[in-house]
């Protein structure tokens, strides 16, 4: 049986499978006399929870990345939070009922209002972390084990309704060869940490936990989102074969890393790293990059259980630049609100945060945060080129303000010896404001990186996490080459260049549309230089700039990749 789902993670696998299920947990409503007794056998499932849960981290950050670690720090809280306790209690005192059935009472109704928050996708990921930590605790509490991704010693493909973090994030690629859930999106915890361990991954596939027994031969193909049960011959030796080719394009691009980025016709563009902490250093230099195009410090921040002062970012932004040297290393102010909030600060509610105070305007807000961090950039400034980017830039007076801040950081070191080595200074290009007014933007800048991601949702007013809207995700619609080919040109006539951070920046269809509209640098993960890189090298300038002066004049994404396929940009 030949099906398809949704393709999360690259690659090909074929083994046995896994059904990764987990226990029924029958929380029965049960009176106790003994309100005490019944609270300390949850207290002790919930100890037990936070040593396996701090395993899992530790696990996490040294088999992936401490990035990937921090969403158990989340799950800690979780177990500690005060708040469910006392609700907890209150329902066994009052109620007489027993701790397990207040326990699974308190943290469904959180559940129930998280996952109502529709406007909200940070909201609805909290939802996912709280029922991950309750069925932990109630296993425990149960006497039930949980299925145990670390026991599996054999190769295999997971199959299963869906996987947590802390399952994925122990998933032993030595054995598991790829994975298969029935729920999820590309953008799920389970997608994005398949990525990072680079594990073949389908998701949205429904009812395969149905459709497959334990150990039934499965074909996984993460690329396409191809699946297929017990193969025949045929298929076996066909998916064979490709799982090799696979293997050996990997080991050819290799070939590449020490490369530049130079088209047939001599055009030359660069290929940078995005990175969330200095610990994907490594992953950057074995895959060629020329550079650090966007780092995210937000990470630096959420994985913190306090703000990070200047001396702990000073330390972080130096790390980086030193693992770069004489290349650039483009550096992100302080990104947060939205789908992304800081634990320990405290943030006013808002109807809709991915348009309220978000990134710069918060920082802007919040003077003491944004100073510390400008001035741990600026110390940092003399170990390496570093490009300091200010994120959500929606008008000039934004931008005047932030270098005004800079410039008194500045200042303040100087007066007090610091050393300041030299620095540009950049902005986001993600508001379709600034799209319009990059002209004047650009008199005031080093340099612009465009943010698809947002730049995309806000211009077609379509949340890009909701399914129901997904289809007006569309990075090839010719409204947003359109403005791509303003900001660029508006950039290249005031002598900066132009690069991407966003999604965009790594789909392999766009690169031609990208270089033809005449964009410097493209910035992306690790993982997908090379062969971006590959592409490009065989590729002609001239004619891909033929090729995104045509389509601009199109009124649809459609006719846009269908004029792809001709594939007439390579020399």
């Amino acid at each position: 049986m030949e099906k398809k789902a949704i393709a999360a993670s690259e690659g090909i696998a074929i083994a046995s499978v896994f059904k990764f299920e987990s226990p029924t947990l029958d929380i029965v409503k049960e009176t106790i006399e003994d309100v005490e007794d019944s609270w300390q056998k949850l207290a002790s499932a919930i100890e037990s929870s936070k040593a396996e849960i701090l395993d899992i981290r530790d696990h996490t950050a040294k088999t992936i990345d401490e990035e990937s670690a921090a969403i158990f720090d989340a799950h800690l809280q979780i177990l500690e939070d005060p708040e469910i306790a006392r609700e907890v209690k209150e329902i066994m005192n009052d109620e007489k009922l027993s701790s397990a059935y207040a326990y699974d009472v308190v943290t469904k109704k959180y559940v129930t209002i998280f996952e109502s928050m529709e406007d909200n996708k940070y909201m609805q990921e909290r939802a996912a972390d709280v029922k991950d930590v309750a069925k932990r605790v109630l296993a425990k509490y149960l006497g039930k084990s949980l299925p145990n991704p670390l026991s599996i010693k054999r190769d295999v493909i997971v199959v299963a309704h869906d996987l947590t973090p802390s399952d994925t994030a122990q998933l032993n690629k030595q054995y598991v060869k790829g994975f298969i859930t029935e729920i999820g999106g590309k953008t799920s915890h389970s997608a994005i940490m398949a990525r990072m361990l680079e594990i073949p991954a389908i998701v949205g596939a429904k009812s395969i936990l149905n459709a497959v027994n334990q150990d039934d031969t499965m074909i996984l193909d993460g690329t396409t989102g191809t699946y297929i049960i017990n193969p025949n011959a045929e298929q076996h030796q066909f998916y064979t074969q490709k799982h090799k080719d696979f293997a050996a394009e990997k080991t050819r691009l290799k070939a590449l890393k020490n490369m530049k980025t130079i088209t047939k016709d001599n055009h030359q563009v660069e290929l940078a790293a995005n990175i969330g902490s200095d610990q994907d250093l490594t992953s950057v230099l074995e895959n060629g990059a020329e550079g650090i195009g966007l780092y995210r410090t937000e990470f630096l921040y959420m994985n913190a259980q306090s703000m990070p002062d200047e001396n702990t970012q000073y330390e972080a932004y130096k790390k980086v630049l030193e693992g770069m040297p004489n290349q650039k290393v483009v550096i992100r102010t302080l990104d947060i609100g939205g789908d992304k909030h800081l634990d320990y600060l405290t943030m006013e509610p808002e109807m809709n945060p991915f348009l309220g105070k978000r990134a710069l305007r918060l920082c802007l807000s919040e003077m003491a945060i944004f100073k510390t961090q400008l001035r741990a950039l600026l110390r940092a400034s003399a170990y390496g080129d570093l490009h300091i980017m200010f994120p959500m830039i929606a008008t000039v007076e934004e931008l005047l303000e932030a270098k005004e801040v800079l410039s008194i950081c500045a200042k303040e070191l100087q007066e007090e010896n610091m050393a300041i080595g030299d620095y540009k200074v950049g902005i986001m290009i993600e508001i379709p404001s600034t799209v319009f007014i990059a002209k004047h933007l650009a008199k005031h800048c080093d340099f612009f990186s465009v943010g698809t991601n947002d730049l995309i949702q806000y211009t077609f007013a379509a949340d890009r996490m909701n399914e129901s809207v997904s289809y007006l995700y569309q990075p090839f619609h010719p409204s947003i080459l359109n403005m791509l080919k303003l900001v660029i040109d508006a950039s290249h006539e005031a002598g900066i260049w132009t690069g991407m951070c966003g999604e965009m920046a790594q789909e392999y269809e766009a690169l031609p549309l990208l270089l033809g509209l005449g964009l410097d640098e493209f910035s992306m993960s690790p993982s997908s230089i090379l062969k971006s890189r590959e592409s490009i090298c065989k590729m002609n300038y001239k004619k891909a700039q033929a090729l995104a002066l045509e389509v601009l004049t199109y009124d649809n994404s459609a006719a846009v990749l269908q004029r792809l396929k001709k594939e007439d940009y390579y020399d």
